[in-house]
């Protein structure tokens, strides 16, 4: 009986259980040496001058957020289509979000997508401009960069699928998290990740200004006088990760460059099964001068040709025993979001209907792999005979 594929799962190896081991014989166990030896390693590898560690992705985008003093009527623009921590976050802080469409294909926020944004909301000065990599690849950043020049306006990364990404400016490689051009860059530790300490969250910039402001806000904005008195200087939060969160990362982290390459190899090998399949129209290309963390591979296929939609899809493969997912469904869809335009968007929604994620992580085993590609070409075969 064949067992279930998931769409992702994280990888623990010994080195991993002797790391968090040795952390729990440490003195501190919240903010003990581990959280060190992690934010040094990082800008080390990633050539960034300051690195924070926190409690999650969602902190690290809310500490990024939080550091900039935003005013009330600054403007915020972000792509339709992400996970729903930023738009969560940028509410709770009741702060104004313009969202940009995506590509068709590629479903990411490109720069002409938010000149359109722009243009249409009629905007003359923006605060901040939110990328998002989705599924692992930093597509454009050169040309957002044109745009922060323009507008002298702040550019977050949200690079939580990204960790391990890198891309070429003509002069350099840079990887993602180098701030090389953008002001901060946020990562994930969730489980799924590139990486994984259970939960977690990483912040770099090359601002110091703005680290010793995060710093400041990842710790209730305490700042000790000594070991029992303090002063508060702003109002923060409790967003430190652990030492023993930040043992496991430490040890992950050690082995990006494995698991970037196994999934690198997993999308080479679907990109190559999938290239002549009829009705699967696009697939990301393995590119130059940008190097994707493979976070997801997402798979566009044309359902109005098989007369079906994406669900029977994901249905039939679940009862196949192979999971997929979709990334992501658009903000506009979500009760509480219900008030932004789903027609002034329609490129996230010719993607959210035509796009899954296949399973891609590192242990992913071939015939697993061949399970899912012979799954899929079974699908679309027998519903292009039904017609």
């Amino acid at each position: 009986m064949n067992k279930l594929i998931p769409y992702g799962h994280f990888f623990i190896d010994n080195k991993d259980i002797a790391e968090v081991k040795n952390s729990l014989k440490n003195k501190f166990i919240t903010s003990g040496p581990y959280v060190h030896k992690l934010e040094t390693q990082v800008a080390k590898k990633l050539k960034v001058s300051f690195c924070i560690s926190c409690s999650s992705g969602t902190a690290a985008l809310h500490l990024a957020f939080m550091s900039l003093n935003l005013k009330k009527d600054d403007v915020i623009i972000m792509p339709i289509i992400n996970f729903i921590a930023s738009t969560n976050v940028l509410s709770l802080m009741n702060k104004k979000i313009f969202y940009a469409d995506v590509d068709k294909l590629t479903g990411q926020m490109t720069p002409q997508t938010v000149k359109e944004c722009i243009k249409k909301n009629k905007l003359k000065k923006i605060k901040v401009i939110l990328t998002m990599y989705l599924g692992g690849s930093p597509d454009n950043i050169l040309d957002f960069y044109k745009l922060k020049k323009k507008y002298k306006c702040y550019i977050i990364e949200d690079a939580c699928h990204a960790l391990g990404a890198s891309y070429s400016d003509r002069k350099k490689i840079n990887f993602i998290g180098s701030c090389a051009h953008s002001d901060i860059c946020t990562f994930s530790f969730h489980p799924l990740k590139s990486i994984t300490s259970g939960e977690g969250g990483l912040i770099t910039t090359n601002n110091k200004t703005l680290s010793k402001k995060i710093k400041l806000l990842r710790s209730h904005g305490i700042i000790k006088k000594n070991h029992w008195d303090f002063n508060v200087k702003a109002p923060g939060l409790n967003y430190r990760l652990s030492d023993i969160n930040c043992a496991l990362a430490y040890s992950q982290f050690l082995k990006l460059n494995l698991f970037i390459k196994k999934r690198s190899q997993i999308a080479k090998k679907y990109n190559t099964y999938f290239k002549n399949f009829p009705n699967i129209f696009f697939i990301r290309k393995i590119e130059r001068n940008v190097n994707s963390a493979w976070h997801l591979f997402l798979l566009k296929i044309r359902f109005e040709n098989l007369n079906c939609d994406v669900i029977s899809l994901i249905k039939y493969l679940k009862k196949k025993k192979i999971t997929v997912q979709q990334h992501y469904t658009p903000i506009y869809k979500f009760d509480y979001y219900k008030w932004i335009k789903k027609e002034d968007f329609p490129n996230a929604e010719k993607y959210y209907k035509n796009t899954i994620s296949l399973p891609i992580f590192y242990k992913l085993e071939n015939k697993s792999l061949i399970r899912v590609i012979n799954a899929i070409k079974n699908f679309t075969t027998k519903k292009l005979s039904n017609n």
